[in-house]
């Protein structure tokens, strides 16, 4: 499958200030508690066949921020992340498949020391050049994970039956990325 024709090929690099890399989570069994990581870097290698294409992501855990200080201590901490421990996220692509107007991508997510293959329901936002020259590509993508099967185990049963933390972790991107220098 080409390239759009508006489209570069090159190693484009994440626009972090203008991404968002997040996640919901249900609590308690009754509601969704979302939050997201706010440091992250990444490369995006588009080749002239984008099946050829690869991608490269690296997410600071201790970027984790869901918005109430002591949730995001926890989680931080040894009972979930350990972001001492393990400073980082991990994502390498090893597929990229066109499924009408959307993709497939494939790759290996690490977490927490533990990798495990994910595929990503993946969309291309198109390409756009802002006021200062930089031409941009957005791009979002969503999986849905088991966190048990990356290590983060905790828990508490609740009084009522259930569990605080669901293991299902739904995992929402939306990436912009800026293209090669000309």
């Amino acid at each position: 499958m080409a390239l759009p024709a508006d489209v570069t090929t090159g190693t484009w690099t994440l626009d972090n200030s203008h991404s968002e890399i997040g996640f919901t989570v249900r609590h308690a069994g009754i509601s969704k508690v979302r939050g997201q990581f706010t440091d992250a870097a990444a490369t995006l290698d588009l080749a002239e066949d984008v099946a050829d294409s690869k991608i490269n992501a690296t997410i600071k855990t201790a970027s984790f921020d869901s918005g109430d200080a002591n949730r995001d201590g926890h989680v931080k901490g040894g009972d979930f992340f350990d972001v001492e421990k393990f400073p980082e996220i991990s994502f390498v692509s090893n597929g990229l498949v066109a499924k009408g107007n959307s993709y497939e991508l494939t790759g290996d997510l690490t977490i927490k020391g533990v990798t495990r293959p994910v595929t990503l329901e993946t969309e291309f936002n198109g390409v756009a050049v802002d006021p200062f020259g930089n031409t941009r590509a957005g791009v979002s993508a969503e999986t849905t994970i088991s966190r048990k099967d990356f290590g983060l185990t905790w828990n508490a049963v609740l009084e009522t039956g259930g569990v605080l933390v669901s293991d299902k972790v739904a995992i929402n991107l939306e990436l912009a990325f800026i293209a090669p220098a000309a």
